[in-house]
């Protein structure tokens, strides 16, 4: 309760999903100023060997081209000296440049991989077309082109009715992700303030004070209990805060678009119909996600993996006086949860891979990796399997770091190691 009636507590939880969103939106954001704030001009002359290629290298607002063909250059340094500063590269197109596929581009400072890939892509198409002309037949390139096909392939997924209904990986995938890394930031952050809280009522020995009238595992477990019930307060308040943004967004949107669809698409700059073939697409792939299941199997998680990480870092927290002696016990604690999320990543592209299920079955990575499977239909018994090991670890750890705990917190005056902690467990 004193947690959440502070004021720093009631302006982070309204603040940080802002936060959130306008951290996701600052990459977008730099891209679109880098490009549009970058006026300066790359002067690049093309010594095309061939006389043929120089002309697929199109002006545009960043790049010019002065075009050479036919010439050949036998030290690119000395035209670039001798051009006095009015170029900025020189580009030489040698003769045999279709078997080669290669072209080298001088300069005296590094160009960024956006001028190569640039460049690149100009020549490509024209270096292709010579080739199929080549091989003798003119329109075997307007073939190629008009046998190009781009296939859909979309999910459809049976209920246990039979229904169908269209399922989206991608947003599965990203739900998921957002649900791991939640969980993963929730569980060291609190987790990592139970420590400080136990190490900062040792060092205030207000802690013999209070164990006067309470066992050692009662406080333990009051604070663990505490403060985790602040996570999940927190986590709802988020939940009904996105709900009322989704649904004043959704009901803003489909009033504009119902109202003047050919308006909005203009305004998009795209054909008609695309903004709400889209907009169709992103509602159905959230419709389709069971939200019911996957919230109540997150706080599930979050619960099991919290006790599990919080007994372990009040027990830890316990066996020192200070907190900059505690990163030896937290340093392998935090890199299991680290190789938890890094395990979470890697199974987004295979989630009903062995090492996706095998993950998220052992209790240490399960509250992680679990929310990546959960949008992708685990098996029943795979989720029972791995929420019995959970609740089962956690008892475990909370059972020994009761037993660290009782000893720690009334020892002062040195530095424990793991050999004296784990004779305090037995």
């Amino acid at each position: 309760m004193t947690l959440v009636g502070k004021k720093s507590f009631i302006v982070m939880t309204i603040l940080i999903p802002f936060l959130i969103l306008i951290v996701g939106c600052i990459p977008v954001l730099l891209s679109y100023i880098n490009s549009t704030a970058d006026t300066s001009v790359t002067r690049i002359a093309v010594i095309d060997e061939t006389g043929r290629y120089s002309g697929a290298l199109k002006d545009n607002d960043n790049y010019r081209f002065i075009r050479l063909s036919g010439q050949k250059v036998d030290n690119p340094h000395d035209f670039y000296i001798a051009a006095d500063e009015s170029i900025d590269a020189v580009m030489v197109i040698p003769s045999g440049v279709e078997e080669s596929q290669q072209v080298n581009l001088y300069s005296e400072k590094t160009l960024g991989h956006n001028t190569l890939s640039y460049l690149s892509r100009c020549l490509d198409d024209t270096l292709q077309r010579a080739k199929i002309a080549a091989m003798g037949d003119p329109d075997l390139f307007t073939k190629m082109e008009q046998a190009q096909v781009n296939t859909q392939v979309k999910n459809i997924k049976w209920d246990e009715q039979g229904d169908e209904q269209e399922q989206s990986a991608g947003m599965a995938s990203v739900i998921g992700m957002i649900l791991a890394f939640l969980t993963y930031t929730f569980v060291l952050s609190y987790g990592a303030m139970i420590m400080n809280s136990v190490v900062e009522e040792k060092t205030n020995r207000i802690v013999e004070v209070i164990v006067s009238s309470c066992k050692p595992m009662e406080l333990m477990m009051g604070k663990i209990i505490g403060v985790g019930l602040v996570g999940l307060t927190q986590f709802a308040i988020w939940v009904v805060l996105l709900s009322i943004g989704a649904a004043l967004l959704g009901l803003v949107g489909g009033t504009s678009m119902a109202a003047n669809p050919e308006a909005v698409t203009a305004g998009m700059n795209l054909p008609s119909g695309a903004e709400v073939s889209t907009l169709s697409e992103i509602t159905t792939a959230i419709a389709s996600i069971n939200w019911f299941s996957l919230l109540g199997n997150f706080v599930i998680y979050f619960i099991g993996g919290y006790l599990l990480y919080a007994s372990l870092f009040a027990g830890f927290g316990s066996a020192v006086d200070q907190a900059s002696d505690s990163s030896q016990f937290t340093l392998p604690i935090i890199l299991i949860m680290v190789i938890a999320l890094y395990a979470g990543i890697a199974c987004i592209d295979n989630p009903g891979g062995p090492m996706a299920e095998w993950c998220s079955i052992i209790p240490f990575t399960s509250p992680i990796v679990m929310m990546v499977r959960l949008p992708f239909d685990v098996p029943w018994w795979q989720l029972l399997l791995s929420i019995v090991l959970l609740y089962g670890t956690a008892l475990l750890c909370i059972w020994i770091s009761a037993r660290i705990y009782r000893t720690g917190i009334l020892l002062y005056g040195k530095k424990r190691s793991f050999k004296e902690v784990l004779k305090w467990v037995k």
